[in-house]
């Protein structure tokens, strides 16, 4: 008995450390999503933008830069402080918004807003069934993977092919694939919280999971505008 009401408080003990630790990678991945959709707007200016891909230092500066962000926090993040691992986040997300001013311009607004809010609702049920299922989703999880590369495959042979109903098969398929990987991901970051040997090392894992799941929300909501969103006259 007296191990049984010693194990209460430190369930309880943990349970409230989870929930702050999640509580602190959504903030994360929200404030993300904001920036990079106020850098977004501001750059879709048509003579800003004009500028951005038709100067080539910065059309792949700006195209390559994230990727290098992403490995570089996927790689250094051990040796990292927080705050460096804060600032390289919010500097992938503000380089992200300048590559995606060009969908600004393309899609109309009321098509933006609409695919964002229903990206926003299928991730946060998503995310809810992630983290409150009992099933192990590694499996299911191993096999999304799989589809993620197939997708990156399949994107880069359409861009010599430019055909319509490739593209249309690789936004269906993608929005599958991230909507899985949302709950997968969850479940998994939920994991590595118990893993967590210090409040250092769980301010860093708080930081690669926003991000995380800030690009699975981004990946959703992209291949959800290539299928529905209504581009400009």
């Amino acid at each position: 008995m007296a191990e049984l009401s010693r194990a209460k408080p430190l369930q309880a003990e943990i349970d409230a450390g989870l929930r702050q630790f999640l509580l602190s990678v959504y903030n994360y991945m929200g404030s993300g999503l904001v920036l990079t959709g106020l850098v977004a707007y501001g750059a879709a200016e048509p003579g800003l933008y004009t500028s951005l891909v038709q100067t080539p230092v910065l059309f792949w500066g700006i195209a390559l830069a994230p990727l290098v962000l992403v490995f570089f926090l996927s790689f250094r993040i051990e040796k990292m402080g927080v705050g460096t691992a804060q600032a390289s986040f919010w500097s992938y997300a503000a380089l992200v918004g300048l590559s995606l001013a060009g969908l600004v311009l393309l899609y109309t607004g009321v098509s933006i807003a609409r695919t964002f809010f229903i990206t926003a609702a299928t991730f946060l049920a998503m995310s809810l069934y992630g983290y409150t299922t009992r099933t192990d989703l590694s499996r299911v999880g191993s096999f999304l993977l799989m589809g993620l590369f197939g997708i990156i495959i399949a994107s880069v042979v359409n861009i010599f092919l430019a055909s319509s109903a490739l593209q249309f098969a690789i936004s269906l398929i993608g929005v599958f694939v991230f909507v899985g990987l949302t709950a997968y991901d969850t479940q998994r970051i939920k994991n590595v919280y118990l893993e967590s040997d210090g409040s250092v090392l769980a301010g860093k894992k708080a930081i690669m999971g926003a991000l995380t799941l800030y690009l699975d929300f981004l990946n959703l909501f992209i291949f959800l505008l290539q299928l529905t969103g209504n581009r400009r006259q």
